[in-house]
């Protein structure tokens, strides 16, 4: 019995090892994206709304637009971990 036992846990966690090991590429994958994007863009912008008065009815809002620049060097280097991570993610499968 716990033979039997002992290799149902061993085929457990070689798939564990495998998914994790995708994963690993997956994220490698999300890195080069991101780091195309940011040298591509240079960086995004959004709006945050913000309220400041709130009188009965009549409601006063500020929407303000925030940039946030990427810089060079870190778009580089997501895009060189993001391409480590897929090669190690390659070899360990």
């Amino acid at each position: 019995m716990r033979v039997h036992l002992h290799a149902l846990f061993g085929k457990q966690d070689s798939t564990r090892k495998a998914g994790s090991m995708s994963t690993i590429r997956i994220v490698g994958i999300a890195l080069i994206f991101a780091g195309a994007l940011g040298l591509a863009y240079g960086g995004f912008s959004y709006t945050k709304a913000t309220h400041q008065a709130k009188l009965g009815p009549i409601e006063l809002a500020v929407t303000e637009r925030q940039t946030v620049n990427v810089p060079v060097w870190a778009g580089i280097g997501a895009i060189v971990i993001g391409g480590a991570l897929v090669l190690v993610g390659a070899r360990k499968e």
